[in-house]
């Protein structure tokens, strides 16, 4: 499975949920909820080369450690 090297983020699921009918804000009857789907969102995870432990190597992390700086990359 695919994470990230610094905070084990993985794969997350949820549902998405199919819906019928207008809102009753919008004027209607209310919206009714006719069918759910299983779904996965996938963390963004950017192949780079990083200094872990002294050692230079490529590795999975994710795009919020790269941007608070978890990560030291290298050259």
């Amino acid at each position: 499975m695919r994470t990230c090297v610094i905070c084990d983020k993985t794969m997350a699921s949820g549902r998405k949920y199919k819906r019928r009918g207008m809102e009753k804000k919008k004027g209607g009857a209310g919206s009714k909820i006719v069918g759910k789907s299983f779904r996965t969102v996938l963390p963004n995870l950017q192949r780079i080369k990083i200094k872990l432990n002294g050692i230079v190597q490529r590795a999975l992390v994710c795009t919020s450690c790269i941007k608070a700086n978890k990560v030291t990359r290298a050259a």
